[in-house]
């Protein structure tokens, strides 16, 4: 243990010896000196180099011509390059529609904003057939993707169609339904119209025949498309078409409804009752 210890010390002693001779200590200091003076150069080249730290704020420039939101621009350190131009309706040419970067944001200096500006003349849209479903909400959603603005011109009631079925397509006046397999293009922005079809109505409120003559109630009921069921006349009826209603079955009421078609019975009395109105 006693020839360990000894060979340890013996070791830094001489290290010591080494490392505190002049020549050893003056490379050594000299070495981290360089290291540390190197580092600090380097952190100082990035700093300049990169505008560590240092930021400006995009202007605003949507809104305004392409040239002058270049002038802006470039008067603010920035760089301007066009990345798109699309067809915007009710937007005049060259006008800047969205940029990148956004406003607001902060950017190192320098940085080239990105426009994307209007054109002259609109995209032509070729419209979808109808193959593939004529259900208007499914069609018009095609056609709001596609940058077209779809319109129902008017309903009509068709009981062999499903509702929101589309009967006719429309584009300026002209009904385009049957061309639309062959291929119709149009320019984007574009408004389509369309005749769609609606439910048929089935129900409808019970009419109200008291106090009205079976003659009367006839007309009603037609126009109602319900028929007449059963007439039970009492006891005074002499003239049935101008005997007075005083009772219905399915009874009147301003809430309820029945099918069309379905039968109402009606009872009968040759003198107005006394509790209908004058």
């Amino acid at each position: 243990m006693n020839k360990i210890w000894l060979f340890i010390r013996r070791v830094g002693v001489e290290l010591y010896a080494f490392f505190t001779t002049p020549f050893v200590l003056r490379n050594c200091l000299g070495a981290v000196g360089f290291i540390a003076g190197f580092l600090l150069l380097s952190s100082w080249w990035l700093t300049c180099y990169t505008d560590h730290g240092e930021s400006v704020e995009v202007p605003v420039l949507t809104d305004m011509s392409f040239r002058e939101a270049s002038r802006k621009a470039r008067g603010q350190g920035f760089s301007v390059a066009i990345s798109d131009s699309i067809f915007v309706s009710g937007k005049p040419p060259q006008e800047v529609i969205d940029q990148n970067p956004k406003p607001g944001s902060r950017v190192k200096e320098n940085r080239t904003i990105y426009f994307t500006i209007s054109k002259n003349n609109p995209d032509m849209i070729k419209l979808p057939g109808l193959a593939g479903g004529d259900d208007y909400d499914l069609y018009s959603r095609k056609l709001s993707r596609l940058g077209l603005k779809p319109r129902i011109l008017a309903r009509v009631a068709n009981p062999k169609l499903s509702p929101n079925t589309i009967v006719s397509v429309i584009y300026n006046g002209d009904t385009i339904t049957n061309r639309l397999s062959y291929g119709v293009t149009i320019p984007m922005g574009s408004t389509v119209d369309f005749l769609v079809s609606e439910a048929v109505t089935l129900s409808v409120n019970i009419p109200d025949c008291l106090c009205k003559t079976l003659d009367e109630a006839k007309f009603l009921l037609q126009t109602s498309e319900i028929n007449i069921g059963s007439t039970i006349p009492d006891a005074t009826v002499t003239d049935p078409d101008n005997a007075y209603i005083w009772r219905q079955n399915p009874p009147y009421d301003p809430n309820g409804i029945m099918r069309k078609g379905e039968q109402i019975d009606l009872w009968l009395t040759q003198q107005k009752p006394k509790s209908c109105p004058n």
